[in-house]
């Protein structure tokens, strides 16, 4: 499991007085103020951060630090990242997605279909893309309890049961 989790990204400057639209991976997206300080994927800056208004397509967010439009324009694209430890505990049938990206697939029969390369949501589910050797292209595989009946965090591990016609 990875030290680090990505919980937001800068979408670019929001306004001219410093701000920046941001993009939550949290739950509940204002709830990413919660886990600052925040830092850049290498750990060369971090941010405390204070949501002023939700924006359409996240927040609009001021960052210590950044003053300026042009300071918060050169930060779009960054991720930001908060310790595994200042997240809460998660239900036993809930995961977040950092810890699934990399688990080895296998079918109720033990046939390796491959690993987690992605979790997607398009609006209605998430989605697990496996890539695998068998596979000429990635697959995505529903995230349901029907489709997948065992995650093992422990092991490692996923197996699946992929609907008919998906592999």
């Amino acid at each position: 499991m990875s030290e680090m989790i990505c919980v937001g990204a800068i979408a670019g400057a929001y306004g001219v007085n410093g701000e920046v639209r941001l993009k939550s991976f949290t739950a509940q997206a204002e709830a990413i103020a919660d886990y600052a300080p925040l830092s850049t994927e290498d750990g060369a800056r971090e941010f405390s951060v204070t949501v002023t208004r939700a924006i359409k397509n996240g927040l609009a967010v001021r960052l210590s630090g950044v003053d300026t439009k042009e300071e918060a324009d050169a930060l779009r694209g960054t991720r930001l990242y908060a310790p595994r430890a200042r997240l809460p505990e998660l239900p036993e049938d809930e995961f977040y997605h950092a810890d699934l990206i990399g688990l080895e697939v296998r079918d109720t029969g033990g046939t390796l279909l491959g690993h987690v390369k992605s979790v997607q949501n398009h609006g209605s589910a998430d989605l697990l893309e496996i890539h695998g050797p068998g596979l000429k292209t990635t697959v995505l595989l529903p995230f349901t309890r029907e489709a997948v009946p065992l995650v093992d965090l422990s092991q490692g591990r996923i197996v699946a049961d992929p609907p008919d016609g998906l592999l």
